[in-house]
């Protein structure tokens, strides 16, 4: 979506509309809404590349990252992040605050869009109702996305119908309405009515991997369907995806991190130069914004750059330095120091993180991968795990293992389903590093594989916050204080533990 630059300008009215605080349902003197807004088809499409506008996962990477093991206090650090990285959170944090609020946003852009489409004149939309279908199917597919991000933060139990979730939005709420949380349950029966309606709208094609296609459908679901432990389902959704896209091999694993090549990429959001995301962000923030790389480094991915956060050793033990995974992630710059241990010095070592070293020129700056191949890979080999076959876990492992190390690589061996479990759990940490999975993969794996946060003992000598069993209430987060504000009834439906 380079082309988002040229026509964001047309987006300001739209984007006006796409606020979910309560000030959204005061109709001030001159305001454009949606009817007035949209009244062409190509209207429609300017506004939807609005709604993609508020998606953004730098949020979930600086959160995760440094709320789990990912990370440990980078040397020029001055003191960004030290509260998630002490495992404080509470209602009056920034994490619940910005996911809350972003995710409201994004409901909130995606249902106005939609129900402008539903109010459009026919005759508008008979000029090109090939493009009007499609618009339509991704402004559902995003609404869905969006309610599966925020029900993942604040659900207390993907798999439990009856455990409370998120306030769905699928429509645009009075001043006056003060909603109460729906069920789990009744979250994943909206996300899957839209997908569907997404389905029976898109066309088919799917070689643009910056917009909503069948195979983002096909991804979210097989993720979904891992979410809630609906194992048949993973399995088959996630082994079409298989069937289709292969795992990159080294040199285009490294090119798909550098936005040279898509690999093995199944859908990205786009990040290019003078976009909305171009400059530092929120360091150390679940707030976040911004490039990507920046999450971890002021200036660039290099020992010169500035790194607020480096990796943390408890991550790093686990990467073979054969590993391409190792290119991908360790900057050539990093100080290693192989007595680390012994040494117990962290000014000599210091493993700085090159996820993202930049594109296009600007430093730090890179696309946002969201669904990759090997991720369908993982998903598959759980659910092989959930329906005992331990095997085909393990050679999905090796083939992910052959092609980032580009030879044969010996399967490894399971002697019960939690060795397997823990085994995915270790691969998703490598495989996904600094991707926005952590903090979900241990809420949902960790008790299965009996892990949880365990960060290298030198990283967090100065906190003593080392580990958190995966069972912790922390992971889920609580509803935000912000939202108490103008819904005091929420504070009834308060997450437990806050």
């Amino acid at each position: 979506m380079k082309n988002i630059r040229n026509i964001i300008l047309t987006i300001g009215v739209f984007a006006g509309l796409a606020s979910c605080n309560d000030a959204i349902d005061i109709e001030q003197p001159g305001r454009l809404d949606a009817d007035a807004a949209f009244q062409t088809v190509t209207d429609l499409q300017a506004g939807l590349f609005g709604v993609y506008d508020n998606y953004d996962i730098s949020t979930d990477i600086a959160f995760q990252s440094i709320f789990t093991d990912e990370l440990s206090i980078g040397f020029d650090n001055g003191g960004q992040g030290l509260a998630d990285y002490g495992f404080v959170l509470n209602a009056g944090s920034t994490a619940p605050d910005t996911f809350w609020t972003n995710g409201y946003d994004q409901l909130n852009a995606a249902t106005r869009l939609i129900e402008a489409a539903v109010n459009l004149d026919p005759e508008e939309i008979a000029e090109n109702p090939a493009l009007y279908d499609q618009i339509l199917g991704e402004a559902y597919a995003l609404r869905a996305w969006g309610h599966f991000i925020l029900l993942s933060y604040f659900s207390t139990d993907y798999t439990d119908d009856s455990a409370l979730s998120i306030i769905n939005l699928d429509f645009i709420p009075t001043i006056d309405q003060q909603l109460l949380r729906n069920t789990t349950g009744e979250t994943f029966a909206l996300i899957n009515a839209d997908l569907q309606q997404a389905s029976s709208l898109l066309g088919s094609d799917t070689s643009n991997k910056t917009r909503i296609n069948p195979d983002f459908i096909t991804a979210l679901r097989a993720r979904i369907a891992a979410y809630r432990q609906d194992y048949v389902a993973a399995a088959t959704l996630s082994q079409q995806l298989i069937n289709k896209y292969d795992l990159a091999d080294r040199a285009n694993y490294e090119a798909m991190f550098l936005d040279e090549a898509d690999g093995e990429v199944i859908f990205k959001l786009e990040r290019t130069n003078n976009d909305n995301y171009d400059g530092q962000g929120a360091t150390g923030s679940p707030a976040a914004g911004g490039w990507a790389g920046a999450r971890f480094a002021f200036v660039d991915a290099t020992l010169s750059g500035s790194p607020s956060f480096e990796m943390g050793r408890s991550l790093f033990n686990i990467i073979d330095e054969n590993d391409i995974r190792y290119d991908v992630n360790v900057a050539p710059s990093s100080l290693i120091d192989p007595d680390y241990d012994s040494n117990n010095n962290p000014a000599t070592d210091i493993i700085v993180i090159q996820k993202y070293p930049g594109s296009e020129g600007q430093p730090l700056m890179n696309d946002l991968k969201i669904f990759r191949a090997s991720e369908m890979y993982l998903i598959r080999a759980e659910a092989a795990v959930a329906q005992g076959n331990l095997g085909v876990a393990a050679n999905l492992i090796k083939d992910i293992r052959d092609a980032r190390f580009g030879e044969a690589t010996a399967a490894p061996s399971f002697g019960s389903p939690q060795q397997a479990y823990a085994a995915i759990l270790d691969e998703r940490r490598v495989e996904l590093a600094f991707e926005g999975h952590r903090w979900f993969d241990l809420k949902r794996l960790g008790t299965r594989a009996n892990q949880g946060v365990l960060k290298d003992p030198i990283d967090c000598a100065f906190n003593g916050a080392c580990t958190l069993s995966a069972d912790d209430f922390r992971f889920t987060l609580p509803l935000p204080i912000v939202e108490f504000n103008a819904n005091p009834g929420l504070r009834e439906q308060q997450n437990p533990g806050y």
